[in-house]
């Protein structure tokens, strides 16, 4: 095959609200994806939100090492690294943007060569343009990311009946919830028909033969107790691969993964060499089936989103293990998005009680991680490894947040106070 062309798309605060991740949602096209490709079942982000989880996929590095700890259009800023597209660019791959990124106010900066912009960032607008680029015959090799914003709020308006439409575990099953879930379904739908419209295009023009397609998004969906949280629901990420073998087939594979092992994934795949200096390892030799795991644990941060809460944590195939560096609620409100879920989490009281400062999760028992084990003596072994290993990883790794404490944010960065319910109020005493 040579070196292989790379489609990637990446999609926003879709985590893994699929079909083909057992959402009870109408996915045919995603499940078509997964039918005759590889999907992964336990992948993590680094961070549950856009710039530094999408900063990551494109260095292979965790976000306070990448430094892009905050968001981008907020004034936080990546550091000088080696970017996935530009490492391509050097190595004789043409390189596209089509759409949304959230990691540079300016893309060339990451390695594009060429810009491609529609009206807006939808799939709507973004994938006609796409479609257009792989009937062209273009160069090859070539990386092509392409971003959609869909599933970012605000959702559409859902009027329809909510009987079919399934409830998330972590929140009250209320009509206002289901409703919104019902919103988030028809970005979803959307979505799905332009990866349709994208896995026929590459069957008839017979990019197929030595394309690799790559769907991914950033974090988790935009609920309470998900995005912007180190709960599962915040961090969990779809990662399907398809195209010639090995990623071929109708695979699962439930190996831990982090977001982190997809840049050096794709240069493996290209057969270029991997800088030393990254976090992540490639997930080729599991493809392969020359080993089932490259990782006993992933690691997960957060420092700034739109406004500063310090948090860190590890998770192993069972447990899970976070640590919180300032007091906050147990969940932040100007870290949730506004929505009737959001209504719905502060009527519940989720939004008054403190998070405890360590919490530990045994996710066989407890999947949605209500019962905090951080105190219970029969899991004192646990505890004690689990926050030594986390405290080795921040000390290896260099975080500022264990060597300094207070992180401060840029000069210029735009910061939301604690004491505020919206993530745009800059009042610290909202009335």
């Amino acid at each position: 095959m040579g070196r292989p062309n790379i489609l990637m798309i990446v999609s926003h605060d879709t985590g893994r609200h699929l079909g083909c991740y057992g959402v009870r949602v109408d996915t045919p096209n995603f499940d078509r994806m997964a039918r005759d490709g590889v999907l992964f079942t336990n992948v993590y982000c680094t961070a549950p939100q856009c710039s530094p989880s999408r900063a990551s996929i494109l260095t292979g590095l965790y976000p306070h090492n990448h430094g892009l700890i905050g968001l981008t259009h907020r004034g936080f800023k990546l550091s000088t690294c080696k970017l996935l597209p530009t490492i391509l660019a050097e190595n004789g791959y043409q390189t596209y943007l089509f759409g949304f990124q959230h990691e540079s106010p300016d893309p060339r900066l990451l390695g594009y060569k060429n810009i491609v912009k529609g009206k807006s960032y939808s799939c709507i607008d973004v994938t006609p343009l796409l479609l257009e680029f792989l009937k062209s015959k273009p160069e090859k090799p070539f990386f092509a990311m392409v971003g959609f914003s869909e599933t970012h709020r605000p959702f559409p308006g859902y009027d329809g009946p909510i009987d079919s439409i399934e409830p998330l575990p972590y929140l009250p099953d209320e009509p206002d919830v289901r409703r919104d879930i019902g919103g988030l379904n028809l970005l979803v739908s959307r979505m799905d028909e332009s990866i349709g419209c994208i896995l026929d295009t590459l069957e008839n023009t017979g990019l197929c033969e030595d394309t690799i397609l790559v769907y991914t998004t950033d974090h988790g969906i935009a609920f309470p107790g998900a995005k912007a949280t180190l709960f599962d629901p915040g961090i969990e990420v779809a990662l399907i691969i398809r195209g010639p073998e090995p990623f071929c087939g109708g695979r699962r594979i439930d190996a831990l993964l982090s977001n982190i092992d997809i840049m050096p994934t794709i240069l493996d795949v290209c057969g270029i060499p991997i800088p030393s200096d990254i976090h992540g390892r490639s997930i080729l030799p599991i493809i392969k089936g020359e080993t089932d795991r490259i990782h006993s644990e992933v690691y997960l941060e957060l420092t700034y989103h739109a406004a500063y809460d310090p948090i860190r944590g590890v998770r192993t195939d069972r447990y899970k293990y976070i640590r919180s560096f300032e007091w906050r609620p147990y969940l932040f409100p100007p870290n949730v998005d506004p929505s009737p879920s959001k209504e719905v989490a502060r009527k519940y009281g989720y939004f008054d009680r403190i998070r405890p400062i360590e919490m530990l999760f045994d996710l066989d028992k407890d999947p949605i991680e209500r019962l905090n084990l951080a105190n219970d003596p029969d899991y004192s072994d646990i505890l004690r490894y689990l926050r030594s290993k986390l405290h080795n990883w921040m000390k290896e790794t260099c975080d500022q947040l264990l060597i300094q404490g207070y992180i401060p944010p840029p000069l210029d960065a735009k910061v939301t106070p604690p004491r505020s319910y919206e993530p745009h109020e800059m009042d610290p005493f909202p009335i």
